[in-house]
């Protein structure tokens, strides 16, 4: 790598590092009900509760909890869905954007609420202002809130002792939307405008280019329909024009949520590419920060909820380790590029610039895409289809780890402990005791639930691609023949059902079939799993708190940390590396056979 880009990956781990700390410790106190921020939004708190007909005393059984969950997803996907096929009707709309088809609406609809935010659409070109800030960004807050407040539960579950509640959904939700989204939101945004992201309500602006532009244009026939030649390919006619159409919009709102989120829901097809969202090398880096910054906040709310901060930096530990690899990998193999070119009398020593963003580079490009995608975020700066082989296998591969490093505001985190669960159950097993966590035995309820967060998200994977692969439907949207265009399949479900949202640019998946089966793997991966881990967290609380003994193994060291990031790539990853064979890996090793 080169020395911008080893420079690059230590600023950021330096800065994240200092500001996770704080940001967790008052995330902690605010959802303990505790801190200056509680304190000064008191009033409005409880008349939202008083308004909404909310006990805020009143305390939820895991199940309850539950429920309360998936009825206000439920909302949230129908709100989205109507939006969609009624704004046409709605203000709001100055370029007169039509009602998005049902399919994609429905798929839509789904995505924002399971935090996924994939989008098989082009945002400037079908969605109305209305539709990005009341549909998109508003379901961008709630969905981090559940993700969040899905996590807490889990830790009141190892914090609590011979309890038969786990929290008020609704509180948990109402605090962490007003006092921690919210406000980092909109300071967020307001250094956003001040890079040069847009905010505004204008109509899309038509100016005069400086170059003339010249391109090919399909031409129709009589009926109004494209024209084919005997082959079947299009018919163009060469066309030219000095007209260019600019997009506007409530930008830098809609972007501040999507990266602080971890949504990557963006506004403009381009995403984090477009100068409008992502204006400048510093909102780059700031943008990059802010997607790992709640994941890894909460390791250290977790430690101090739990009342052992050792925990929470252990977990933390894990995570950044298992990031910088990934980085490293991801940087070193686009820094690289394509060795086919030299045949050409091209040194590929320059590195991989294909699809990347020309104002960020490759290191820049390669870091971005490798935090987006262990962070469940899906924004890109490039496009991953253009990555070489090993390049795209990381962002893969990342998702594949059920993106519980950093992974996405809370969904991560509580993934994550899912895994230490299983980590110090087989270590019991090594040794002979009954495996105990954060003061709580692990029994045959608890590893029953486990197995089923674990698991849910790798048979949603691997049984969509199946499905894909041997339909004709499935082998339409691809646009790459072999190793690749099986990568390109594999990579789509892989992020629907982790929940991530990018994608490998390759498939065209707006078809109903896609975005069906995507809608399938996006809802069952977010509440295939949120529901065990509550049901978890239940059965946690109702456990009492047992005293560590010289038999113990401590979860707070370095040996702890090992065992977890081990058993995070044996039993996480190892799902999945006979599909990883037949894509990626055997597209690398057919490259470099030239």
């Amino acid at each position: 790598m080169s020395n911008h880009a080893w420079l690059l990956l230590g600023l950021y781990l330096v800065i994240l590092l200092a500001l996770v700390r704080p940001v967790g410790s008052y995330m902690a106190d605010v959802m303990e009900g505790r801190g200056f921020a509680v304190r000064l939004g008191g009033r409005f708190e409880s008349l939202l509760y008083r308004l909404s007909g909310i006990r805020q005393d009143e305390e939820m059984s895991w199940l309850k909890y539950a429920l309360a969950i998936l009825f206000f997803n439920v909302l949230g996907v129908i709100a989205v869905y109507a939006l969609q096929r009624l704004q046409i009707w709605l203000p709001l709309n100055p370029q007169a954007m039509a009602a998005v088809t049902p399919d994609s609406s429905f798929n839509t609809g789904i995505s924002f609420a399971t935090n996924t935010n994939w989008q098989g659409y082009s945002g400037e070109s079908t969605m109305s202002y209305l539709t990005q800030m009341l549909g998109l960004a508003v379901q961008n807050f709630f969905s981090a809130a559940t993700g969040i407040v899905v996590v807490i539960a889990l830790i009141r579950g190892f914090a609590r002792h011979t309890a038969k509640t786990i929290g008020n959904a609704w509180v948990d939700l109402t605090r962490i939307t007003l006092y921690v989204l919210l406000p980092i939101s909109f300071v967020y945004a307001i250094f956003l405008v001040s890079q040069g992201a847009i905010q505004n309500f204008d109509a899309y602006k038509d100016v005069t280019t400086i170059e003339v532009t010249k391109y090919d244009n399909p031409k129709n026939g009589p009926d109004g329909q494209p024209l084919k030649d005997e082959k079947g390919n299009p018919v163009t006619e060469p066309a030219e024009t000095q007209m260019q159409t600019l997009p506007m919009g409530p930008v830098a709102s809609q972007e501040a949520i999507k990266m602080l989120g971890t949504n990557g829901g963006g506004f403009f097809n381009a995403n984090s590419a477009h100068p409008y969202e992502n204006p400048t090398p510093l909102s780059n880096f700031v943008q990059m920060l802010s997607i790992f910054l709640i994941p890894g906040a909460l390791c250290l709310t977790f430690g101090k909820m739990v009342g052992d901060r050792r925990q929470g930096w252990a977990v933390l530990a894990a995570m950044t380790l298992m990031f910088a690899v990934m980085a490293f990998t991801a940087m070193h193999y686009e820094a690289q590029g394509n060795p086919v070119l030299s045949q050409f009398g091209i040194d590929p020593s320059a590195g991989n610039m294909e699809g990347k963003e020309t104002r960020f580079g490759i290191a820049d490009s390669g870091l971005f895409a490798t935090i987006t995608t262990l962070a469940s975020c899906g924004a890109v700066n490039g496009m991953h289809d253009s990555f070489m082989p090993m390049g795209g296998f990381v962002p893969l591969w990342n998702m594949m780890l059920g993106e519980v490093v950093f992974g996405g505001v809370g969904s991560g985190l509580y993934g994550m402990l899912v895994f230490a669960v299983m980590a110090v159950f087989i270590a019991g097993l090594m040794i002979g005791r009954t495996p105990e966590y954060i003061g709580k035995k692990i029994e045959a309820y608890d590893m029953k639930m486990v197995s089923i967060a674990i698991l849910v998200t790798p048979i949603l994977v691997l049984a969509l691609t199946a499905v894909a692969v041997m339909s004709a439907d499935g082998i339409a949207g691809v646009a790459n023949p072999g190793a690749h265009g099986f990568s390109e399949i594999l990579y789509a479900f892989t992020s629907a059902a982790n929940n991530n949202g990018s994608a490998f640019a390759g498939l065209s998946a707006n078809t109903p079939f896609y975005n069906v089966m995507t809608a399938i793997g996006m809802w069952f991966g977010r509440f295939g799993v949120i529901v065990p881990v509550l049901a978890l967290a239940g059965a946690l609380a109702a456990k009492k708190r047992i005293t560590a003994s010289a038999g113990t193994m401590p979860t707070h060291g370095p040996l702890f940390v090992v065992l977890l990031i081990g058993t995070v790539v044996l039993v996480g990853a190892l799902n999945y590396v006979p599909a990883l064979a037949l894509g990626p890996v055997i597209e690398h090793l057919t490259l470099f056979a030239h």
